[in-house]
C-alpha cells in the first residue's frame, strides 16, 4: 500500500503586498522542503541557487523567497519554538549568501533591477 501524504503550501501575497508578480516556483519549492526540515531546505536551496544564479530575474525572486521566508518562520509576538528558530536562522544564512553574490556579481541594470526589487 502506498502511503500518501499532503503538504498545504502558503500563500505568498507578494504580488498584493508589492505588485511584483512571481516568476518561478521558488516559493512552493521552498514551502515543500520545509516539511523536510534543516536537510531539505538546504539541498532545496543548493539546487536553485546552483541552476539559476546566472539569470538575475531568478536570482532576485530566489533573495525575496529566501527574505519572506525568515519572516514567516520568525514572529517577535508569537514564542517561538526551537525548531522555528533554527530555520529562520537558516534562512537568514542563505539570504545572506544570495544577497552577497548579487552584490559581488551582478553589474548595472542587472544591479539596478535586483535593489529595485528586492528594495
Amino acid at each position: 500500500m502506498v502511503q500518501q501524504f499532503q503538504i498545504k503550501i502558503p500563500a505568498w501575497p507578494v504580488e498584493q503586498m508589492t505588485g511584483y508578480k512571481p516568476i518561478t516556483t521558488f516559493w512552493q519549492d521552498f514551502s515543500i522542503a520545509d516539511r523536510f526540515g534543516i536537510n531539505g531546505i538546504k539541498s532545496t536551496f543548493i539546487r536553485a541557487f546552483r541552476e539559476w544564479k546566472s539569470n538575475y530575474k531568478y536570482l532576485t525572486e530566489l533573495s525575496m523567497v529566501l527574505n519572506h521566508k525568515i519572516g514567516y518562520f520568525y514572529d517577535h509576538e508569537k514564542p517561538m519554538d526551537a525548531r522555528c528558530n533554527r530555520i529562520a536562522a537558516l534562512y537568514s544564512e542563505l539570504w545572506e549568501q544570495v544577497n552577497d553574490y548579487a552584490y559581488d556579481n551582478l553589474e548595472g541594470d542587472e544591479l539596478q533591477y535586483y535593489y529595485r526589487i528586492t528594495d
